[in-house]
């Protein structure tokens, strides 16, 4: 801080104060030790604060800029560091943004998780820490929170905050800047969840003022379970109207409520949008920004490296020197290797070196293969496989293969089978054309082995030979044979695998001369002399290890001591050892090697490194390797470290050494070092900044280019441009020392190593090619080279470059100790909805409780919003050493993003923020003023459209039982005419005929019921009697028996005895409404309704009377009732809709009569016909199929109650067969279990003589638009068992009229067509072909019934629409019903509903409005009367459609998408709250991953349907209601979610 600049502290203080930090950041002392043993230190050096206060205050002062001296020695103190990942700046710049940020208050509503998915088991979890003891430092952390002072503020005023504010859905509660809901957020929580489980009153909101922070810590979170968990049917089924009458007190409505109230936060402003016709919904087209910075310099010229010196004794080729060195100085120390205790294990000579080189040289030339036919010869690729311990055996294989001139390609050793990334390795091995892998004998032994002993081949890899190189199992050469020693030529020497951002591996060719000219060019630029000790941590393998340990190392004669990574592990300090030790001249670094270093000094006293002349520092183009190199030297300056003994160096696969700072003696000049403005150079425009400025990345040179080089740098994109001096583009180098090509791909290879740079003139700068190195940067002043990134980690999003390393190091300067394990952290861009989003996954410590890792979370949110100015799509937290990794540690990234991608990443925490990320979403769609009614139609007329109208046939002649009027006169008629004619069939689960009911039998049946109705239930005619009976023939003979006795009928499914509690509330609720005088039922339900479980659910007091019908008198009545009017009441038909409505429709005899004798006709039913019917007989199609057609058609009907199927799948299908049957009824869950459970079972049905060629007509009863995955997945199924795929069809009909479409015997059959998603939101039809982009097939719902009449109307004008338009479906005919029978009557809603008149055209006709959007289309296809036929395709139910971002959403379509997702996702429904979209999942599988659900939904939500998902719920399979047609019951579903019923697994609340 400036204040300490003020007197400058001596070193051995700074010393000091250095490990006193990372003693804090590696938690060996506690803040509050840290905070003392500071003060102390500081005592003496700065004007003493009064109190903490004043010190906090201090601390949130932004940082001044200091004097340019002190600047590079200077460390800020700030509480928690990781030194590897960022200078100074960087820390201060991240907290000052949070601190920035604890303004504006982020209210982020924290996911919750069920138990068993949170990994640890502390209770702190849930609950605050218990700071109620009041510590010492009043205004300081609580000791559960230790977290540094800039970024949070106390537990106590968390909770004191909570108690304050009262409600919880107040969206305030919550802490502060971090992002978290905090303590309060959380307290609430466990109230409401403490309130939801004792009462099921769920209308009054939680107090929490009640609770004192005293208390806080004892709040226990009770388990879910306590919440009644029966089959979903929530406990507030019977809730009628579900809009706003939700119990709104939940914690679940409270989060939303929090988390709207976060989005209506002001954003960034959303770019601008445009659209171009309602169809072609163009994403939004990113426009420059006109303010935005751009480059203004000059033209940059290319700069030229030192001239490469010739010195007079340099060797031919690296195989000379070799030879040279083996034969004049064999005892000559070569190479040392280390054990995992720090002692040297082998000392390798250069005449041991030599011999044993030519001996493995001359073993894979003739020792493979046959004399004649040997395996390899010069110029074949062979794969070295060396463990990272074993240096000597790699060394030795390596010059064998020079002198054999045979090229190695070496690679890491496959652990498993599976290794990450192995794969990709092996295809390069193969494109090689690799067949002999040399290895070491102890590797070879530790290699996966098969049962037999041999090595198995990996995934993708090549048949491999495996040769062991150590001497004793070599053959000796001939005296006479030696190898041939050329000159270094063009001929390929090795190669060198890397992999890219996609994670393919690809093979980078290094000649021969390049390997010379690369060695002269280190050794020059370095200052190499002969015997010098160079101490190695890097992988000898590739990279700066294989070029300066292994290959320059020998060109100078030089003694390497490898330092394994193994080694490194256990003791982090042995490389420092080393250099004190053999007093080493260079070191080979990386910052991680630093970095560890540093945590681990404080034991060691007598360390001196002035022996160090360079300290060549691998990564350190990296940014973050910056603050690793300050606190380094910082740290060893004491112990002998010379400040211009450090060297960072730039390097890549393609141009290897790229540039190298020189160790220079002057150590008065600084290094070079940028402190750049993020702002800029997201633009790629390089802006010096002061360092006040919160986003700004400080890089440090990587010295001079390489000498005999030349050097440019030209844009990323495109051609290769030059740049301008203040453009940052990509470096590209032309020296003999690069990478020659990417083996067998010239493609590639073209544009990476043969790039001819050309100047804003166009005309190329030089006849030579450029390698382009993958580096981005700059040249500075002085011809130093800034490297600000790679190629590889840039993420364009919209338009700007972010680097993924910038964003890694400023996640981890969010507290990161405490937190993330450094190095755990992988930053990716994925694409959706055309722009890269950017995603961070992280490695969570174990210990880390929930609290933490939402704070931490909504924090780096923030950081990387500040200072990048870029929002993060989705952060990913997974638990420790989960991330696939590379062999050396590091985070395998490619795989990662595969695993991320295929939702395989099992997160432990998700948070994602499409919000606040994605701006390039469509414009939400402006509702036009409505054009009237009148213009449509004169519209239509001109361009020629008819208006969209059908009917079905006439009526047509009346027949002998048509003269009847009333059903129960048809049934007298026939009991005379055909007394034994069996009407009803009943059978068992087993398929056996359980009862039957002839003509005669069913009328007898009826007369003794009626007789008892007037005995017994002393009912008037019209009184209203509830028939609560299972599925079978008692309900029929009931039915009628009221008809008989001139009482109205109401048919209600029983309750469930396994689920009274659910099941029971609604036949309680059917019974009051409908104002039923009676019930009648079997003995069985009649003791259940009085039961002692029912009087749990209900008031059983309040029953009517209860009359069962399994001892019926024997006398009949005196007379039966005739009706008077045939308008009157036949029945009534009660149901529930989709979105919970209870709603009870009056059907006349007319209506009953006419109904009948439209299927009749449809269908074709006489009494000679058999009909199975599967489904369930309480309401709409179902119940008249089930109880009337029989009586009026006289056709048998099979019975076979659905419910039977869930014992014996097959019963339906093989009833069929068995009886021989032509005409099938059933429902879609009917259907959906035979598909499921009769899956695998086709061929032993066959076997069981299952035939269903005889079926002509299978139709599906159903309220909703046709499901045609399953028609046809069902169609398919059983094609093998001979139905005919054009039987099965489906059926229309809903609450005004039960039936309006019926696929009948005659007539073409259904048609399907494809329909442009995109236009159906915007209420239009555009009709596209199969397989189009966004096509949606709809297939029509079967044939219009006689008697009907169809127009489609615009809901909100009712005016009538064209053809293929897309309206609400209107319906005229004499089956309508009459009105809604309701309690209050509600008198708008039946005229609106039941008769409604076109405001333009027809405006006399009564229609009744179906509630259901739909078109009609014309089809090429003539019907039975010759005409042609008019197909009707039902879209979707209105009151279930979605209006989101203006424009009409089907539930159905967006749970398509969701479903497509991932294989663990059994069912989804999704609802709107709030103008928000929930979908809630049903997860099959482990736990585990459900949090893998939330990225994919949210995802393909985006790009199909240009939707934000708001809220993600992860529940048990079972969870979404569904009722007894198999429909979704969403609102139910809703109302069980907002109050909190549904047990879930997570729930992810979008940002």
């Amino acid at each position: 801080m400036a204040d300490r600049d003020a007197l400058p502290l001596p070193l051995e203080v700074r010393a000091r104060l250095a490990e006193l930090e990372l003693e804090l950041s590696e938690g060996d002392i506690t803040q509050k030790g840290y905070e003392k043993k500071r003060s102390k230190l500081l005592g003496a050096y700065l004007p003493q604060p009064s109190g903490l206060e004043a010190c906090m205050a201090h601390e949130r002062r932004p940082p001044m800029a200091p004097s340019s001296a002190s600047r590079y020695h200077r460390r800020r103190s700030s509480g928690t560091r990781d030194e590897r990942y960022r200078s100074d700046v960087h820390t201060e710049a991240v907290q000052a943004a949070l601190a920035k940020n604890k303004e504006r208050k982020m209210a982020v509503p924290m996911p919750s998780k069920r138990r068993s998915l949170v990994v640890q088991t502390s209770m702190d979890a849930y609950t605050p820490p218990d700071t109620s003891s009041g510590s010492e430092e009043e205004g300081g952390q609580g000791e559960g929170t230790p977290t540094s002072s800039q970024g949070s503020v106390s537990m106590e005023h968390w909770i004191s905050r909570a108690i304050h504010q009262g409600s919880t859905t107040s969206s305030s509660s919550s802490s502060t800047q971090s992002g978290g809901s905090g303590a309060a957020g959380r307290l609430a929580d466990v109230l409401a969840q403490a309130h939801v489980g004792k009462s099921e009153n769920h209308s009054a909101p939680p107090d929490v003022t009640t609770y004192t922070s005293e208390h806080s810590a004892q709040v226990e979170r009770p388990q879910v379970s306590t919440v009644p968990r029966t089959t979903p049917k929530y406990g507030n089924a019977e809730l009628m109207e579900t809009g706003d009458g939700v119990p709104v007190s939940s914690r679940v409505s409270a989060k939303i409520q929090q988390l709207v109230n976060t989005l209506k936060q002001p954003r960034r402003p959303p770019l601008r949008e445009f659209f171009v016709d309602d169809f072609e919904e163009l994403l939004e087209v990113q426009q420059p920004d006109p303010n935005q910075p751009r480059p203004e310099g000059a033209q940059m010229v290319t700069i030229r490296g030192d001239p490469l010196g010739v010195v007079t004794n340099w060797p031919p080729s690296l195989e000379a020197a070799l030879q040279r060195w083996g034969t004049i100085s064999p005892k000559a120390p070569c190479l040392t290797t280390m054990d995992t205790n720090g002692k040297p294990l082998y000392i390798l000579t250069y005449g041991k070196l030599w011999s044993r080189s030519i001996k493995v040289a001359y073993n894979i030339l003739h020792k493979l293969g046959t004399k004649q036919e040997p395996m390899l010869r010069p110029g074949d690729r062979v794969a070295l496989v060396f463990p990272n311990n074993d240096p000597a055996a790699f060394m030795v294989a390596f010059y064998g293969c020079l002198l054999a001139e045979v090229v190695p390609v070496p690679i890491e050793v496959p652990l498993t089978r599976k290794d990450a990334g192995s794969q990709q390795i092996g295809f390069l091995l193969g494109s090689c054309g690799v067949t002999v892998a040399l290895t070491s004998d102890a590797c070879h032994k530790g290699l996966p082995k098969g049962p037999t002993g041999e090595i198995p081949q990996f995934k993708g890899w090549p048949k491999l030979l495996w040769f062991v190189t150590e001497s004793k199992h070599l053959s000796k050469p001939p005296r006479d044979w030696f190898p041939h020693i050329k000159d270094a030529n063009n001929d390929t020497a090795y190669i060198e695998y890397k992999t890219c951002k996609d994670g393919s591996v690809l093979g980078v060719t290094v000649t021969r001369i390049a390997l010379l000219t690369h060695c002269q060019a280190l050794t020059q630029s370095c200052g190499y002399t002969e015997a010098e000790i160079i101490v190695n941590v890097l992988d000898f393998k590739k990279d700066v290890g294989l070029w300066h340990g292994i290959l320059t190392s020998v060109m100078n004669m030089m003694h390497v001591i490898s330092i394994p990574y193994s080694l490194m592990k256990v003791n982090p300090l042995s490389w420092i050892q080393k250099v004190c030790q053999y007093k080493a001249k260079v070191a080979c670094v990386k910052s991680r090697d630093m970095h560890w270093a540093l945590v681990a000094h404080r034991d060691q006293r007598d360390i001196n490194l002035g022996s160090l002349r360079m300290l060549v520092v691998a990564d350190g183009s990296n940014p973050w390797s910056i603050s690793s190199c300050d606190a380094f030297l910082n740290v060893f300056q004491s112990k002998g470290l010379r400040p211009e003994v450090i060297c960072p160096c730039a390097s890549s696969a393609e141009a290897l050494t790229v540039a190298i700072r020189r160790p220079t003696d002057d150590s008065n000049q600084p290094p070079g070092r940028g402190v750049l403005s993020m702002q800029g150079l997201s633009h790629g425009v390089i802006r010096v900044d002061s360092e006040e400025r919160l986003s700004v990345l400080t890089v440090q040179d990587v010295g001079t280019v390489m000498p005999g080089a030349l050097m440019c740098v030209v844009k990323p994109e495109g051609v290769p441009q030059l740049c301008r001096t203040d453009e940052i583009g990509e470096l590209c180098v032309c020296s003999i020392a690069t990478g020659m090509s990417y083996y067998g791909l010239s493609g590639m290879t073209k544009n990476t190593f043969e790039v001819f740079p050309m100047s804003i003139s166009g005309a190329p700068i030089s006849e030579y090619p450029f390698t382009r190195t993958g580096l981005l940067g700059f040249i500075g002043p002085g011809g130093l080279v800034f490297v600000s990134g790679k190629m590889d980690g840039l993420m364009v999003v919209s338009g700007r470059r972010n680097n993924a390393d910038d964003i890694v190091a400023t996640a981890l300067a969010v507290e990161p100790m405490k937190f993330v394990y450094r190095g755990r952290i992988a930053v990716f861009s994925v694409t959706v909805l055309h722009d890269e989003r950017i995603v961070v996954v992280a490695e969570q410590r174990p210990d880390s409780t929930e609290e933490d890792s939402f704070q931490w979370m909504s924090r780096v949110l923030q950081a990387i919003d500040s200072i990048h100015n870029v929002g993060v799509y989705c952060l990913a937290l997974v638990p420790a050493n989960t991330l696939p990794k590379t062999p050396l540690g590091g985070i395998h990234l490619s795989e990662t993003k595969q695993l991320f991608l295929e939702g395989s990443l099992h997160p432990c925490n998700v948070l994602m923020c499409p919000h606040t990320c994605v701006t390039n979403l469509p414009k939400p769609r402006q509702k036009q003023p409505e054009i009237g009614p009148a213009s449509v139609m004169v519209g239509n007329l001109v361009s020629g459209k008819r208006i969209a109208q059908a009917s079905g046939r006439d009526l047509g002649q009346i027949e002998d039982n048509d003269q009847f009027l009333f059903l129960s006169e048809v049934l007298q008629w026939r009991a005379q005419t055909t007394p034994d004619h069996v009407l009803f069939t009943l059978l068992s689960s087993r398929g056996a005929v359980l009862s039957s009911l002839t003509c005669l039998q069913l009328h007898k049946r009826a007369e003794k019921i009626s007789a008892m109705l007037m005995e017994r239930g002393h009912l008037q005619d019209g009184d209203h009697v509830a028939l609560v009976y299972p599925p079978g023939i008692d309900l029929i003979a009931a039915f009628y028996g009221c008809l008989y006795a001139g009482c109205v009928p109401i048919t209600v499914r029983p309750p469930h005895p396994q689920n009274i509690a659910t099941t029971l509330p609604t036949v309680k609720m059917i019974v009051e409404v409908s104002r039923s005088a009676c019930m009648m039922t079997t003995q069985m339900i009649s003791k259940l309704l009085k039961s002692k479980e029912a009087s749990a659910a209900v008031d059983v007091r309040s029953w009517p009377p209860v009359l069962d019908t399994d001892d019926l008198p024997k006398k009949k009545p005196s007379q039966l009732y005739k009706p008077s009017n045939p308008d009157t009441l036949a029945y009534l038909d009660f149901s529930v809709s989709t979105t919970g409505m209870l709603a009870g429709v009056k059907m006349s005899h007319t209506a009953t009569s006419a109904f009948c004798r439209s299927i009749k006709l449809q269908c074709e039913l006489y009494p000679s016909r058999e009909v199975a019917i599967c489904l369930d007989p309480y309401c709409g199609l179902g119940f008249v199929l089930w109880c009337l057609c029989s009586v009026y058609s006289g056709h048998q009907s099979i019975l076979i109650p659905p419910s039977e199927l869930e014992v014996n799948p097959g019963l339906w299908l093989l009833a069929v067969s068995q009886f021989k049957v032509r005409d099938t009824f059933c429902s879609y869950s009917v259907m959906e279990l035979c598909t499921k459970g009769l899956g695998l079972q086709t061929e032993s049905l066959k076997a069981r003589g299952l035939d269903l060629s005889r079926v002509r007509t299978c139709v599906v009863v159903a309220e909703e638009r046709p499901r045609i995955a399953l028609t046809q997945s069902f169609s398919k199924l059983f094609k093998d068992l001979g139905l005919h795929p054009r039987a099965v069809s489906t059926s229309f009909g809903c609450r005004v009229n039960l039936a309006i479409c019926l696929q009948g015997t005659s007539g073409p059959d259904p048609t399907t067509v494809y329909v442009d998603m995109r236009a159906l939101r915007h209420d239009r039809v555009r009709l596209v072909e199969r397989g189009s982009p966004h096509s949606l097939p709809l297939m029509e719902s079967g044939k219009i019934l006689p008697g009907v009449r169809i127009i489609i109307a615009n809901p909100e004008t009712k005016g009538p629409l064209g053809d293929s338009h897309l309206g609400e479906i209107w319906v005229q005919c004499t089956h309508n019903g009459s009105g809604y029978f309701t309690v209050y009557g509600d008198e708008a809603l039946q005229s609106d509903h039941f008769n409604s008149r076109l405001s333009f055209g027809d405006t006399q006709t009564i229609w009744a409005r179906t509630g259901y959007l739909g078109f009609l289309r014309r089809t090429e296809l003539t019907d039975a009367s010759g005409e042609r036929h008019d197909a009707l395709y039902v879209v979707g139910a209105l009151d279930e459609a979605m209006e989101l971002r203006g424009m009409r959403y089907h539930p159905i379509d967006i749970e398509t998408s969701v479903i497509r997702t991932h294989k663990s996702i059994m069912e989804c429904a999704v609802f709107p709250w709030t103008n928000l979209l929930v979908v809630v999942v049903e997860l099959e599988g482990s736990e585990q991953e459900a949090l893998d659900l939330v990225p994919l939904v949210t995802n393909a939500v985006l790009e199909e349907h240009y939707l934000i998902v708001g809220v993600v719920v992860v529940v048990d399979i079972g969870v979404i209601p569904i009722n007894s047609r198999g429909e979704k019951q969403r609102m139910h579903l809703r109302d069980g979610f907002l109050a909190d019923q549904l047990d879930p697994i997570y729930v992810a609340y979008n940002m």
